[in-house]
């Protein structure tokens, strides 16, 4: 079953979100990706899509990281482990084959 979410509440939910990443730097991207497929850039990159070009996937993902995404690499990002890595790798495998499935 798929529920219909009304615009207004969609839109609370992701700054509710938004502003969630943005306290819990803590989070990092590479383990975001590991365990859901998915991050603080893939929202602002789902913005600057949703956005049919009318704002630019950097100022999409400084809105996400509530600074210019460099800045927040430099001061939050720590290196990635191969083990993160890997886990990265099989989130985005299985990204392709549900989004395949729903096809």
């Amino acid at each position: 079953m798929t529920l219909d979410i009304e615009d207004r509440l969609a839109a609370a939910a992701f700054r509710r979100l938004v502003e969630h990443l943005q306290m819990r730097a803590d989070a990092q991207n590479i383990d975001l990706m590991g365990l859901a497929g998915f991050c603080r850039n893939c929202l602002g990159d789902w913005v600057h899509e949703a956005s049919d070009g009318t704002i630019s996937k950097e100022a999409a993902r400084e809105a996400v990281h509530g600074m210019p995404a460099a800045e927040w690499k430099a001061k939050h990002q720590s290196p990635a482990t191969p083990e993160q890595l890997a886990r990265m790798e099989e989130s985005l495998a299985l990204n392709a084959k549900l989004r395949a499935e729903r096809a």
